[in-house]
């Protein structure tokens, strides 16, 4: 009996009273689980135990042996960064991704002895001092661990033995993986998160005859850190996080719906999900940016994207040091948008090319001299500079903004805004002279982390809104992009429908100078965490979603979503000069042919099924259902996931972000051969498989110049191209 469930697949779900799982009995070969044979000595009448076969030992092992072998060569293939840099240097950098990656690059250079103060700009000969080769090791392990963990996964899914061994080969030999593992980048991480995600998910499914269990628990919880993981290392992590979150539903549904299951057991499946699946990432993901920020304390190229007060609080910033504490008329300053990931205050000498044709007003992450504005009274006020004791702004005091750059007054009229239509057009018009009263704004003081007292602007901890004093609406940034013409940097409007709880009407002063005032230190008040948190991963979408293409030039390196399951197009990763070594992203014909030919006929399957279950057909058991829903359909909607979301977003898209996608069309492929051979003869099974085996195997060493380096003259790889758009030798 107990031989007999070792050999059955938990693929199914947990029948609602009983608590244990519907099972398919693997297709596997008899000799797998091996009995010792039992001999009679007929001369002395004793029992003699006759040991197992060295072949049957052999195939008892496979477990042992099989990924072992496996993973020997993926450390063969893929063993023969500029983020890491920054950690070292502990300077603050902003990337569109979570931290979690690049502190791991961080940490190869650590241990490599690195010290951050190569750059690794792309062509540059490495100095003789960077141990890049541990560095790459390093990073070329989470490549490697690939190919086991797609191993246990298939195993986990209840393929056949020839199967699995089928999906651990296209992972092994799949040229893209093998050469992105080979480069200090963050696609092999988001690779192994995912993988990682699916094989503990598959373990967990496994379980769910053991509910509550230790090992219930424990791969709920793996699941869970592997999710946090993935989506610190990339947001693409959300997707294989939305596969077991459907997943995850449906379990709980099957729960809702057995009358025999007591309501605190249903409670307790719940607040165990939530906590494992929700709680624990979320911990994952929230510490990675808490390292993210003990680490980098020192000023770097990122800092305009976070808040003022964060800024002040680095090693070697300007932002705040010797800078007056509080504002008069005269002031030169940068105001900061409060809003989560809101830049700076900024105009240019280009004009807005319909509207009101006025001078662009914008928000932007880079200093420069084009965010600099002074503080001026109104027009009313002709010889506040004659005082000789500096008048200083409050609450409710009506100014002018004056661009330093070109002397023109932020202004606002009844022009509706470039984008968004509902708001005002905000420009930049006359200058010191010329103007009129829709060039005045009121300052109305929200709130300020140092003080009570509302009697004085304060630079970095005075919170305030601009209020127009003509119309009445409030300056706003809300992290909508202008087109091409306006640099895609941040629309500027002026919002009449706005609460006061609006952050993108709320704004601060950065930087100030004001020679008649006396220096100031106010980046003492620290920043909190969790707004800092916040605030980085709106800066992180915003800065995600700026990455469109861009209609004027021509991005060589850029493909389209439809290219990538027909294999149509890949990437080169250098430079392409016969002097150097030159690495080709392109990937193996048959996995990428082969698996998306598999997702349409996977489709046909289920379609078939479906239709003759209609006509009353039943050849299928609820075990062989249970296999084709577990092992099939959700390798099916975990490529869904992943691959939709790049044909629905606008951003620019190259070949890599394919690759998730991938994973899961080979699985796809797995569970068909498996599926379509495993009651034919066992020479055909073999006969098939084998031709399978040295197919991909074939391909791979076809093309495995591109994985590891093209040397000399492009001209002598030409027989790879295939196609046209496979340009690796011109």
């Amino acid at each position: 009996m107990a031989g007999n469930k070792a050999a059955a697949a938990a693929s199914g779900a947990q029948p609602s009273n009983t608590d244990t799982l519907r099972q398919r009995t693997a297709a596997v070969d008899p000799a797998v689980t091996h009995p010792a044979v039992v001999e009679v000595d007929n001369k002395k009448n004793v029992k003699k135990v006759q040991s197992p076969s060295t072949l049957q030992l052999i195939e008892e092992w496979e477990v042992v042996w099989a990924p072992i072998i496996f993973t020997a060569i993926a450390f063969f293939t893929r063993l023969f960064g500029k983020f890491g840099s920054h950690y070292l240097q502990r300077t603050f950098y902003f990337d569109v991704h979570p931290p979690l990656g690049k502190l791991l690059v961080g940490l190869s250079g650590y241990i490599a002895g690195y010290n951050g103060s190569f750059e690794f700009k792309s062509g540059e000969t490495y100095p003789p001092e960077i141990d890049f080769w541990t560095m790459r090791a390093f990073n070329a392990m989470f490549g490697i661990f690939l190919v086991p963990m797609a191993y246990f996964t298939a195993r986990e899914l209840n393929f056949s033995r020839p199967a699995v061994w089928l999906v651990t080969l296209m992972i092994l030999c799949e040229n893209s993986y093998t050469t992105i593992s080979r480069f200090i980048l963050l696609d092999s991480m988001l690779l192994c998160g995912t993988v990682s995600t699916v094989l503990c998910w598959a373990k967990f499914h496994r379980t769910q005859n053991k509910s509550f269990s230790p090992e219930w628990f424990f791969w709920l919880t793996m699941t869970g850190l592997s999710i946090g993981c993935v989506t610190s290392v990339k947001l693409v992590g959300l997707f294989v996080t939305a596969m077991v979150g459907l997943y995850t539903v449906e379990d709980l549904w099957n729960k809702f719906g057995d009358i025999k299951m007591k309501p605190a057991v249903l409670v307790a499946h719940v607040a165990a999900r939530v906590g494992g699946l929700i709680v624990l990432p979320f911990i994952v993901y929230l510490a990675s940016f808490y390292v993210h920020f003990a680490v980098l304390t020192k000023t770097g190229p990122g800092d305009a994207q976070m808040s003022s007060l964060f800024q002040a609080n680095l090693e070697g910033t300007e932002v705040g040091q010797n800078s007056p504490l509080e504002l008069a008329y005269g002031s030169r300053v940068t105001l900061k948008n409060m809003g989560y990931g809101g830049g700076l205050l900024h105009s240019h000498v280009q004009t807005y090319p319909e509207g009101s044709g006025q001078q662009q007003i914008t928000c932007y992450h880079h200093k420069d001299a084009n965010n600099d504005w002074f503080f001026y009274p109104t027009r009313e006020e002709p010889n506040w500079e004659s005082d000789e004791e500096p008048k200083f702004i409050s609450d409710n005091t009506v100014v002018r903004l004056i661009h330093a750059q070109t002397g023109r007054n932020l202004h606002s009229h009844e022009i509706s805004a470039p984008v968004t239509k509902a708001d005002k057009e905000v420009s930049c018009y006359g200058n010191l002279t010329v103007g009129d009263a829709k060039d005045y704004w009121k300052i109305e003081v929200l709130d300020d982390v140092a003080s009570r007292d509302r009697s004085k602007i304060r630079t970095l901890t005075t919170s305030f809104r601009l209020k127009h004093t003509v119309m009445g609406c409030y300056l706003r940034a809300g992290n909508t992009n202008l087109p091409q013409w306006g640099f895609r940097q941040i629309e500027v409007t002026c919002a009449k429908d706005t609460s006061p709880r609006d952050a993108y009407t709320h704004w601060n002063v950065e930087a100030h100078w004001n020679e008649k005032l006396p220096a100031g230190n106010p980046g003492v008040y620290k920043s909190p965490f969790f707004r800092d948190f916040v605030h980085l991963n709106v800066a992180m979408m915003t800065s995600n979603n700026a990455l469109v293409p861009d209609p004027d030039k021509q991005d060589d390196l850029a493909s389209q979503w439809w290219q990538w399951p027909i294999l149509n197009v890949g990437l080169r990763m250098c430079g392409w000069d016969d002097k150097i070594v030159k690495y080709f992203l392109l990937g193996n014909p048959l996995v990428y042919w082969g698996s998306t030919a598999g997702l349409g006929v996977f489709a046909a399957l289920v379609a078939w099924y479906a239709i003759r279950w209609q006509r009353g057909y039943t050849e299928l058991s609820q075990d062989d259902i249970d296999h084709i829903h577990y092992a099939g359909i959700y390798p099916v909607i975990g490529w869904f996931l992943h691959y939709l979301p790049f044909v629905i977003m606008a951003r620019v898209t190259y070949v890599h972000h394919y690759y998730p996608a991938l994973y899961f069309a080979v699985l796809t492929f797995g569970f068909l051969a498996d599926w379509f051979l495993k009651n034919r003869a066992a020479a055909i099974r073999y006969t098939a498989f084998s031709i399978l085996y040295a197919a991909t195997i074939g391909l791979y060493i076809y093309f495995i110049p591109i994985c590891w380096g093209m040397v000399g003259p492009n001209a002598q790889y030409s027989y790879m191209k295939w196609f046209d758009t496979w340009r690796m030798s011109d």
